[in-house]
């Protein structure tokens, strides 16, 4: 008798583009990738915090490199990918700018749509063209958020930039599917991180989310490595166009 194996969470020998690298979600995923064997591309604005975040890597063993880069930019994006060929691409950089939807003005709006939805469209179309031009396919993961399944307090403009990323990722699985890529959204509820202290901070919002999240507590930037070698590894072959959700039950009701 021949019995199934667990397919392989390892990612020897593989290339991983991290972006918002130097700090929360985004380290947290370059660290993980990087700990299950990858050669991770870490990118960010600044370099300074980026390449400590590398030199710390580094001094573990692990295999990184740290690369300047602001996704916004469309024209040093293209630069960026430009003959790259990333097994994993896993997008971490993005923007909050929360207030009522009465107050939104045109600049909040224009800055969040251009990191969180607009960079992260041309990123994906950046490293797709990588994967098919090698042919072997790849796994694209988007940070998006439990905001990108339901709504939120203060929270209209940001939501809309999550609920588009969701429909974006679904119409690119559909027609990246051929090419063995499989493009994903890794949705967190709120994590421990400097961009939700601001909202902690508020014991109002505070108690809100407490008592959204059905475990009890805020999460950690850990709670996330998981699920990101899960959907960038083989564990996840047959898993594209979808979100996982690590939101502590927010979204379960």
């Amino acid at each position: 008798m021949t019995l199934p194996r667990t397919p392989s969470f390892r990612l020897d020998g593989k290339r991983a583009l991290v972006t918002g690298a130097s700090s929360g979600i985004g380290q947290a995923c370059a660290v993980a990738l990087a700990e299950v064997g990858a050669h991770v591309v870490c990118a960010a604005r600044g370099l300074d915090k980026l390449q400590a975040t590398v030199d710390a890597m580094t001094a573990q063993g692990w295999s990184a490199e740290a690369l300047a880069l602001d996704i916004a930019d469309l024209d040093a994006l293209t630069q960026a990918m430009k003959g790259q060929c990333f097994d994993v691409v896993v997008n971490s950089a993005g923007l909050a700018r929360h207030s009522p939807a009465l107050q939104t003005q045109p600049d909040d709006y224009d800055a969040v749509m251009n990191l969180n939805l607009r960079a992260a469209y041309f990123l994906s179309v950046g490293a797709a063209h990588g994967m098919v031009a090698r042919g072997k396919g790849g796994s694209i993961i988007h940070i998006g958020s439990q905001m990108g399944h339901v709504g939120g307090i203060d929270r209209a403009l940001y939501c809309a930039s999550k609920h588009g990323l969701e429909g974006m990722v679904k119409a690119m699985a559909v027609e990246w599917g051929p090419h063995q890529i499989r493009i994903n959204t890794l949705c967190p509820t709120f994590i421990r991180t400097p961009l939700a202290e601001q909202t902690l901070a508020i014991p109002e919002r505070r108690k809100w989310i407490e008592e959204k999240i059905k475990l009890g507590r805020v999460g950690e930037v850990e709670d996330i490595m998981g699920g990101v070698v899960y959907l960038a590894t083989d564990a996840s072959a047959l898993v594209t166009g979808s979100s996982l959700l690590i939101d502590g039950g927010w979204t379960a009701d």
